[in-house]
């Protein structure tokens, strides 16, 4: 019994320094095959790393690799810092070579014709009719009024302007601008033939405004750049309507 323990502790020490001769072999020859040949660091990555994932969250995915100059290819990233703000265009594999022509800044990865949407509002698109906004000469980047008219039951009615000053970030079925060198189509051009898609920058609370105007009214965009003043408006009735002082 003594001699199989023997042997069996024997034969353990025997598996243990045969991989350690094992692993020093293996890293003398990745050091053999770089001598004399120039290396560079480079982030690799370990895991799948989705489309999208910010490239501050890399740290944990990604490892340090020591390969020759030759290897590696022009964008490589030997450092996160170089991609702060950006995100990844691609999912990547594990493996392969962290690039920078597979990372982005999120702004740039827009449509063309849309603008991001500002910090701490959600984007909601509404269908209207040319004359409902602005005969179509619309683009993103303007900012418009929000009005809202509703007929109650009793067979009265009341239009407000609800909200001012929204960011447009998108219109789709608008016609492109007559002049090539303006900015927005707003400066004129054709007229669309059909209803458009109209995207808005809202709050929460306002886009619930602009969703029950849809659901149980009608609504209408006015176009209101900067320096517009939008003092006095008011809930309008039949009984006020005529009454206002519009001057």
């Amino acid at each position: 019994m003594r001699r199989r323990l023997l042997a069996a502790a024997a034969a353990l020490v025997l598996v243990v320094a045969g991989t350690a001769v094992l692993l020093a072999y293996v890293r003398g020859a990745d050091a053999r095959a770089l001598a004399g040949v120039r290396t560079t660091e480079v982030l690799v990555v370990d895991r799948l790393v989705p489309e999208g994932t910010p490239a501050d969250a890399l740290a944990d995915a990604v490892r340090t690799e020591l390969l020759p100059v030759k290897a590696v290819p022009g964008g490589a990233v030997t450092d996160l810092e170089s991609l702060a703000g950006q995100v990844a265009t691609v999912d990547l594999q594990p493996g392969e070579q962290l690039l920078t022509a597979r990372f982005a800044v999120p702004g740039d990865l827009l449509a063309p014709g849309t603008i991001a949407a500002p910090a701490g509002t959600s984007e909601l698109t509404v269908l209207l009719e040319p004359q409902r906004a602005v005969g179509g000469r619309l683009a993103a980047g303007d900012t418009v009024g929000v009005y809202v008219s509703l007929e109650f039951e009793d067979g009265t009615a009341a239009t407000h302007g609800v909200l001012h000053r929204v960011l447009v970030t998108q219109v789709q079925g608008a016609p492109a601008p007559a002049d090539a060198g303006t900015d927005t189509a707003s400066a004129g051009g054709a007229v669309p033939s059909q209803s458009l898609l109209v995207t808005l920058a809202l709050r929460a609370e306002q886009a619930e405004g602009v969703v029950f105007g849809i659901e149980h009214g009608t609504l209408w965009l006015a176009l209101e750049p900067e320096d517009v003043d939008t003092a006095g408006t008011e809930v309008l009735t039949q009984v006020t309507v005529y009454g206002k002082d519009y001057s």
